[in-house]
Parts: C-alpha cells; structure tokens; sequence
C-alpha cells in the first residue's frame, strides 16, 4: 500500500539515506520495510533559528503493516495521479476544433485534445519560439519592436519569458498532469515536489516547443503568424474565423485563449457584441536589489548556501479602505526586461533563467486599480492600461528607453538624476525619472507607504542600490468574456473563452488547467471531428514546415 507521511524535518545538509531513516523512525519500522519513497512535496522551514528542510513523501510499505491512522494516510493510486475519467460526448463536430493562441491556456487544450484523438488546429499570432527569441532579443538589443511576436505574443505565450512559475493558488487534481507534462517535455523532475517549483526562461521555451511537436505528432495542426482578426456569427453560432484580415476558415468551435495583451481581440468581441465586464488588475513598477541582500535578509547566516538557492520574497500591504499594495512575480537572480507589444507603448516585466543567477532580485510591487477608476466602461481597463503606457514611453525619451529611479528617491519624491553604475538590468535601456509624474497621486502614494511598512519588516529592503523601473501594466486581463457553466460564451455557445486572457486564470498553472477543462468538456459534449481543417495562406507559417 502507499501511505502518506507529512512534516518530515530534516537539517539542511542532510543525506538522501536520512529521509528514509526519519521516515521509518516515524512509522517506528524497520527501513527494510520501505519498499520505495516518492517525494511529494519539499519546503524550507525556517520558522525557527535554524533553517531546515520539511517534507511530506509517500512510502510504499507492506499491506499486512498496522500503522496508527493519525500517523499516515492511505493514498490510492488515481489520486497520486491526478486523473480526469471522460465519457466521450456524441454531439456532431464536422471540423477539427480551432483553437486561437499558443499560451499555457491553448497548449493544454490542444495537447490534451490531441491526445484523445481530436485533431485540434492551433493558431498564433506571433512566431514559432526559436524565430520569436530572435525577435525579442533583437529588440532589446535594438529596440526594433514586432508588435505581432515579441514578450506578450508568440509560441508559449508571456510566460515564456518569465520566471516559469509553476505555483498556484487554486486546489485541482489536474495540478499534477501539467507538471507531470512539464517533466515529460523536459523540465526537472524536481518541480513535482518543491514547494515553489520554476523552470526558468530557458527550460520554457524547450518545453513548448516540445508540447507542439507532440501534438502534430498525434495529427494536431499548427500555425505561427496566425492572427484572429474577425469572427462571423449567424444566429449565436460562430461559423467562420477571419485570419490575419484575409482568410477566412470555417469553425465548428473555437477555444480563445489569447492572453491578456490581445487587445485588438478584446475590441473586436466588443464590436461583434459579445458580453465583457470590467475586472480589477494592478500597476506599479519592478523593484531591483543585490541578490546577496534578499538571501541575507531571508536566511540570516545561512545565505549562500547551495541548497537554498536564491531567496524569494512575497510582500503585501493592505490599509483599511484603502488599496492594496503587493509584490507580483518576484524573479530571483533574474532581469527586468522590455516587454512591450504596441508601438509607442513601454511595458515592463521579470524574467529569470533556470539558474537564477544574474546576482539581481526583482519583482512587481503594484497597486489595485478596478472599474471605478474608468467609471465601469467596459474598455476603460485598457485604455487605463495604455495611458501609462504611452507615459512611460515618453517619459524614457521615446525609444524604449524606461524611466526609472532610485528607491530612495521615489520615497523622498525626488527625481534621480543620473543611474550610471545601478542595478538597472531592464533593455534596451534605461533613463533617469520620476516616477511621481508617472502614476496618479493615489497610487504612488500607497506604493510609497507599503514600501516604508515593508523597510521595518524586511531591514534592508529600503537600500541605497534598490532601484524602481516603471511600468508594469500586464498583471492581469482588465476584463473578463462571460462564459456559462459549459464554458461557452453566454452569446455565442460554439465559442470557449479560456485561461488569463478571457480573466479565468493568473498564471502558468491555472491558464494550463482552464485549459485542461475546456478540452475535457469539448470532449465530453463532441464526438470526434468528422474532418480535418488544413489552413491555406501564403500569410501563415506551417509549423510541420519549420
């Protein structure tokens, strides 16, 4: 039988030997009666002066073993998995489902899909992942932006340059079949038990290419420099895609999964009169320190010590009727990064490679905005969002450049005049500011005093080589498409609104699982599809070509 066993506390040098040893100790047996250990779950415990390893494993032992039920927990075996049992559905489907952007949200559905035999055809408005990187890169280097591929659009969506965060809020089973996944197409086996698993930019990147092979392997179809720019809709069914304002294909049902920069999407649902809310997000800055200083902050004597790793932190301050104030996406040993998708618009975001080793921590401190700002316009959110967007543009001399300040400064609400020798890591550059002229009053304001309440809390924060760069506007999608219990659009029921973009997820994790369950659902209602759509356009890349 398998058994699960919690809060193993181990020091923090210890040997792999020694887990099985607290283990059998624990159960009071003999270690011989441990036929195997799997880790499930590896955390820091450092609620104590010293800083140990905490664990929960599960054993398989002997049927015939009599252990104390307060001790450990029988697990069967579909709970370690984590499986979803479907009945196919018998509904018609004449084509293969369409599926629009290539984010965790889309390539689960679409691997999932293809996996019981669906066929899917996935479309992307941005490049496949190795001419996309060239893309972002050159960018940075030059600022010469692609505004259909670049961080927010392409092959693996935002989260391809990023941290890879593999952490959720949210409690599902599916959790175990997207990391599962991961390992499958190539991330370490280590972030199905640590407790804050990353993969880092780097490991991404292969990953999604590895998930795309896979699902053309299983007879899938998918298309770079593909992008939605119409649909038509007879009678509350969507019976046509328009791609790239020219190709029209026919659809049976499409998965939007394009993420929460896709504003020409957002505009033309808008227009072609399907049901959007406004929904609450945040902006703010990045936020950089010297690595050593958040280890030494966060592991006191113990810092440097190569089983930690680089230290994280995760901050919020919330006054009373007032709004709330947090660190967002905090990239350990990582970089700031030119994340912007429009012309004239700067944005900015946090990306950290596997190794975690820039010697420079950064993270999102942002602040709540929500629809009272723009007087619940449907719209509102983004036209709030590219507002200081373009200010920021301006504000870092019109070429990509970003504004940015020193810590100090904007607590004293003075400009910094000269960043020669900071931190900044942000390309393609960045120019001396003041953020005060960026935000609206409110907001820095409350940014400034959750700074000053996290300065008592983490001594140190508050250091003379911290540096803010501004802005961060893409945390989350600033509305939402209303779906039904079914998943489906409340107008238009062959249409699937799914992951961050239509405002029904936050991150890797929970886009990937939205995704999970819109696939299971189009199984659960459609046969198999009668037939296969191939995509005709001299305007769009065939990834079997690439």
């Amino acid at each position: 039988m398998i058994i699960r066993l919690r809060e193993l506390i181990l020091p923090l040098n210890h040997s792999e030997k020694q887990l099985k040893e607290a283990a059998a100790r624990r159960l009071a047996i003999a270690g011989s009666a441990i036929r195997s250990l799997r880790l499930v779950r590896k955390s820091i415990d450092a609620r104590k002066k010293r800083i140990c390893f905490s664990y929960i494993v599960d054993l398989e032992v002997d049927d015939k073993l009599s252990l104390p039920e307060k001790l450990a927990k029988v697990i069967d075996a579909e709970e370690q998995e984590g499986a979803v049992h479907l009945t196919p559905g018998t509904k018609h489907l004449a084509q293969s489902p369409l599926l629009a952007g290539a984010g965790p949200a889309g390539l689960f559905c679409a691997l999932y899909l293809a996996r019981n035999g669906y066929r899917p055809v996935l479309l992307e408005q941005g490049q496949d992942i190795d001419r996309r990187v060239k893309s972002v890169e050159r960018f940075w280097r030059k600022a010469e932006l692609n505004p259909r591929s670049n961080v927010q659009f392409g092959e693996g969506g935002a989260g391809s340059f990023s941290d890879g965060k593999l952490t959720t809020r949210i409690d599902d089973k599916r959790i175990a079949y997207v990391l599962r996944s991961f390992v499958e197409f190539g991330a370490d086996e280590e972030i199905l038990y640590v407790k804050k698993p990353h993969v880092g930019t780097d490991v991404i990147r292969q990953v999604v290419k590895n998930m795309r092979q896979e699902i053309l392997r299983l007879g899938g179809e998918c298309y770079f420099d593909a992008c939605l720019t119409d649909i038509k809709v007879n009678h509350s069914l969507l019976e046509s895609i328009i791609i790239n304002q020219e190709t029209e294909v026919p659809c049976s049902l499409l998965v939007l999964a394009v993420g929460n920069s896709a504003r020409d999407a957002y505009r033309m649902l808008y227009r072609r009169g399907a049901s959007l809310i406004p929904k609450a997000f945040a902006v703010g800055v990045r936020v950089e320190h010297p690595q050593s200083l958040i280890d030494r902050i966060q592991f006191g004597r113990y810092a440097g010590n190569p089983r930690l790793g680089a230290a994280e932190y995760n901050l919020s301050h919330h006054e009373k009727e007032g709004r709330p104030c947090y660190s967002f996406c905090m990239c350990p040993g990582g970089y700031v990064i030119g994340a912007s998708s429009e012309a004239g618009h700067l944005v900015t975001n946090g990306m950290s490679y596997r190794a975690r080793n820039s010697g420079v921590a950064n993270s999102a401190l942002v602040v709540g905005v929500n629809p009272t700002d723009w007087d619940n316009r449907i719209l509102g959110g983004l036209e709030f969002q590219e507002k200081l967007e373009k200010q920021a543009f301006i504000m870092g001399g019109g070429n990509y450049h970003a504004p940015a300040q020193y810590l100090k400064d904007f607590l004293a609400q003075l400009p910094s005049h000269s960043l020669e020798g900071s931190l900044a890591t942000y390309q393609p550059g960045v120019k001396p500011s003041n953020l005060w002229e960026l935000f609206p009053a409110e907001i820095c304001q409350t940014m400034q005093r959750g700074i000053e309440a996290w300065g008592k809390k983490l001594r140190g924060f508050i250091s003379e080589k911290a540096i803010l760069t501004g802005v961060e506007t893409r945390t989350s999608a600033p509305l939402r498409i209303l779906r039904n219990e079914n998943f489906c659009s409340v107008d238009i029921e062959n249409l699937y609104p799914c992951g961050e973009g239509a405002g029904y997820a936050g991150g890797i994790i929970s886009s990937a699982i939205d995704g999970l369950k819109i696939a299971e659902k189009i199984i659960s209602t459609y046969q198999k599809p009668a037939r296969k759509v191939k995509i005709n356009s001299n305007n769009v890349c065939n990834a079997r070509e690439l």
